[in-house]
């Protein structure tokens, strides 16, 4: 999960690059079924699985998350609004020349060590000869045990810059270097707005880059036209599903009306790139709503950065200066090596070349030993050692000249397998010419590896070469600007009233309506609640949770109007919860709730108990197996508690026997229950007022039953001894 801070690469990416190039998937060739190369890559060198292997070709190939896309992909590669790329075996992808030329030159002159695959079946490279600091250049991010790496992507042109100052001044400040590395360029675009504190984030290596999409505010051309707000650029952070999000947040802020100028919101996005147009009511505030769109989502979001890499063999957060120095070592330790090849094989080239070469003047003694030898072996002896023993000749002045000849054993080589052909005379002037290129060549590498100056120098022609052929302008902004201001202009209350149906769905409504339709919408509604506009409403269940709802989160609505699951604007569950009771949590304020859970246990709390910006909070806390039966919310006078259970007991107290406690105790017991017997009713009444029950036939008034002490055990309600009610 973490990158080697050489080659900018994970092992999977490093291992998908190799294996396409062993395939031989250049630029000019045809494109490769992408389920051919994943196979490949696993069996010979990363047996995580297919997926793994996959998900990383398709990144390789996006060039809207990679500041340098490596891989030439055919067909569905996934979007940047978050669709997925098909699956592999429909796909086909191939190497991008600036891979080729990049990242993968070079591999055939040992520049790099290569290790042994997982079953020492197969080598692989420990590290690609990347030319350029790729670490940044197309950044990485990654979650590995204990520790992650983000890094934002570059530009190809300011990176190879920043090398080139820190190559002829490796003393150069943080300050320095972002004179021409400006920050990150994110193929997104967007605009960077705190541009003071990316010297501290890339001195440290770490800190957060705050990021706008780029939006413009069209103005109507007329007086009867509407403003529009377009995004052409969006956020690195909002690709993939993040773009449906933000739409979604930008409707759910015109539909709560803290942006209620919004009138249309569409998506034009295509090929081309991302337009998203949010369409404003006439005369609406344009630079206000941009500025809650700051505020309020991520058109404005910030990135973290944590420059985490594999040096030497260890993870390590590296700044700027030191991620460039990684970088200079890496190539100066390639070039080294690549030099160190081509002069071994110029030097070789030389020895053979100077053996011919002194062949051709001594061409008739050669092959008159040839001719005289029996067989190879006896003509490769008097080659190298002047050995002429067995060997037929035709005078004494011959042997003499064949004794004194003293050719290296790849010269003799050389010599034996040389065509008659060659001995033309163009064939030998052009073996003079390409033996002085070779002593050219010889001086020329003698010179890199003897001098740190020149080959400083070789690198820098090689950037500059790779920043003509490949560099593109920057697409991201750097700049400070202003943090976002956006003051909610405060909603009118508007008297309402709640309403929720036997299905769970809520609605407000005006009161106005509500009055005159009343009769028939307490029928249809299962919870009726007086409010405002701006209420805060609580949601009691029988877990003993308190869910807690703005109003303007819940849409008004006329009395055909279905509303919005209570589940969507709430954590509370319909599946797991029962609801006991909802109240306005103003007309609360001050007053006292009663719980009573059907196990018998009861308390007393006060409103201000639950003051709490949290949407959930206990509300109680319950014993093992118990749930609460009811809440109510006390009213002055109603001083008489009655409780009935399912065994057809009753008891009768008074409220003020009940102890006024605090949110997060279990209560009193309130009636002496017997085994598997529960509450089945709780009521509380005035003094003297008229409540009767049935039992069987009959009606029994509680008010006529004893009132007696909290905790005491019920009376029966015997229907033989029940008074007849008319």
């Amino acid at each position: 999960a973490v990158p080697d801070i050489r080659d900018g690469l994970k092992p999977v990416q490093r291992r998908v690059l190799y294996a396409m190039n062993e395939l031989g998937l250049n630029s000019d060739k045809p494109h490769r079924k992408s389920a051919r190369i994943v196979g490949d890559t696993m069996g010979k060198y990363h047996p995580h699985g297919d997926a793994s292997i996959y998900d990383a070709l398709v990144v390789l190939a996006q060039d809207f998350k990679k500041g340098m896309a490596l891989v030439d992909g055919h067909g569905n590669f996934g979007s940047i609004e978050g669709d997925e790329a098909a699956a592999m075996r429909y796909t086909e992808s191939r190497l991008k020349q600036f891979t080729q030329d990049v990242y993968l030159a070079d591999l055939d002159k040992g520049v790099v060590d290569f290790v042994s695959n997982f079953d020492e079946t197969e080598k692989e490279p420990e590290v690609l000869p990347v030319r350029i600091p790729n670490f940044l250049v197309n950044g990485s991010e990654g979650i590995a045990v204990g520790m992650t790496t983000s890094v934002p992507t570059h530009n190809l042109g300011e990176v190879i810059d920043a090398m080139k100052l820190y190559l002829h001044n490796p003393e150069a400040t943080t300050a320095q270097l972002l004179s021409v590395l400006k920050g990150p360029d994110f193929p997104t675009g967007g605009i960077v707005i705190n541009q003071s504190d990316l010297e501290e984030i890339y001195e440290t290596g770490k800190g957060r880059i705050r990021l706008r999409g780029r939006a413009e505010i069209e103005y109507g051309r007329r007086k009867i036209d509407k403003d529009r707000i377009v995004i052409t650029e969006i956020p690195y952070s909002m690709i993939g599903a993040n773009i449906g999000k933000f739409l979604s947040d930008v409707a759910e802020l015109a539909e709560n009306r803290t942006l209620p100028d919004i009138t249309d919101i569409l998506n034009q996005s295509s090929k081309e790139g991302v337009r998203i147009v949010l369409e404003l009511r006439k005369g609406a505030d344009a630079e206000k709503i941009l500025q809650g769109l700051y505020k309020k989502t991520k058109l404005e979001d910030t990135i973290g950065v944590n420059m985490l890499a594999i040096v030497n063999g260890k993870p390590e957060v590296l700044g700027l200066r030191q991620i460039l120095k990684c970088s200079l070592d890496f190539q100066v330790a390639l070039n080294t090596r690549k030099y160190n090849t081509l002069l071994e094989k110029e030097l070789e080239k030389k020895e053979i070349q100077e053996g011919l070469i002194q062949a051709v003047d001594l061409i008739d003694l050669i092959i008159e030993i040839i001719r005289g030898s029996k067989n190879l072996a006896a003509a490769k002896a008097c080659l190298t050692t002047g050995k002429t023993d067995s060997i037929q000749l035709k005078s004494e002045e011959s042997r003499r000249q064949a004794s004194a000849l003293h050719f290296s054993p790849a010269q003799a080589t050389a010599i034996l397998e040389l065509r008659l052909g060659k001995l033309i005379g163009l064939e030998i002037l052009a073996l003079q010419q390409s033996y002085k290129k070779t002593l050219s060549n010889i001086r020329k590498y003698e010179s890199i590896l003897e001098s740190r100056k020149n080959m400083l120098r070789v690198i820098e022609d090689d950037l500059n070469r790779i920043r003509k052929a490949y560099a593109l302008p920057r697409k991201t902004e750097i700049q400070d600007a202003q943090e976002a201001v956006f003051e909610e202009t405060p909603l009118p209350e508007i008297p309402a009233v709640f309403l929720m149906n036997r299905f769970g769905y809520a609605k407000l409504m005006e009161r106005g309506l509500f009055d005159k339709n009343e009769e028939t919408l307490r029928q249809e509604n299962r919870q009726v609640v007086p409010c405002t506009s701006a209420s805060r409403l609580w949601v009691f269940t029988d877990k003993g949770l308190l869910h807690q709802i703005k109003s303007s989160d819940i849409p008004f609505g006329k009395g055909k109007d279905k509303g919005i699951p209570l589940e969507n604007i709430s954590n509370y569950s319909s599946g797991e919860e029962t609801i006991l009771l909802i109240v306005d949590a103003a007309a609360a304020s001050g007053k006292t709730f009663l719980f009573l859970t059907r196990n018998g246990w009861i308390k007393r709390t006060g409103a201000g108990q639950f003051e709490t910006s949290k949407k959930t909070l206990l509300a109680t806390k319950l014993g093992e197996g118990d749930s609460l039966f009811s809440v109510t919310l006390e009213e002055p006078l109603q001083e008489e508690i009655y409780l009935l259970t399912d065994q057809n007991r009753a008891l009768h107290f008074k409220r003020s026997e009940v102890s006024l406690l605090k949110r997060l105790s279990i209560g009193v017991r309130a009636i002496r229950l017997e085994e598997g017997e529960q509450i089945s009713e709780a009521l509380c009444l005035k003094e003297k007022e008229k409540y009767s029950v049935s039992i069987g036939r009959k009606k029994v008034e509680l008010s006529k039953l004893k009132c007696q002490k909290r905790n005491a055990v019920p009376q029966p309600l015997d229907s033989s001894k029940a008074d007849r009610i008319g």
